[in-house]
């Protein structure tokens, strides 16, 4: 069994999980809307992913005879001034989501919740990831400038990243 602390956390983390998913749709449905095709790809292969993040969190709740509270997700911005700065905004979000997870880890350790310590090592992996992928982003996107070739390579390239369903018993 859980703890009623642990199962709090644990929900308002699905909660964020739905707000990162569909905050990439959004960024998906802009850059859609302004010709960025790859990019926008990219970004929803970003919201499934997260909504795989929470189902794995849901699922885990549920196992260890949680009970899940689905909350409502808050508004998310609709509109990003150009590619640098949605990745940005990606890397800002990306590092706010580690500091969750850790926050999250401390909790389970302050609980001597070795299982819930043990799920949460592969988020933690997982955002060591998802960080390293938006710096790779950002320097390329630095070294390029916002040339229209330039843009228009790492489009095309974004619009290859094949989606791979998350799971987290390949830890």
């Amino acid at each position: 069994m859980i703890s009623a602390k642990l199962q709090d956390a644990l929900n308002a983390q699905i909660n964020a999980e739905f707000w990162s998913a569909y905050y990439y749709l959004s960024m998906a449905v802009h850059f859609e809307h302004v010709g960025y095709h790859g990019v926008a790809h990219w970004y929803d292969v970003q919201s499934k992913e997260e909504m795989d993040h929470a189902r794995i969190l849901i699922q885990y709740l549920i196992a260890r005879g949680g009970k899940v509270l689905l909350q409502p997700v808050k508004a998310v911005p609709q509109e990003w001034e150009s590619v640098y700065d949605s990745f940005k905004d990606t890397l800002d979000h990306e590092e706010k989501v580690s500091m969750m997870y850790n926050q999250l880890y401390a909790l389970a350790m302050e609980e001597g919740d070795y299982a819930t310590r043990g799920k949460l090592d592969w988020f933690i992996s997982e955002q060591v990831e998802e960080e390293a992928n938006c710096r790779e982003l950002l320097d390329r996107l630095k070294l390029a400038g916002d040339t229209p070739l330039a843009l228009y390579q790492l489009d095309s390239e974004l619009g290859a990243r094949v989606y791979a369903k998350a799971d987290a018993t390949d830890m």
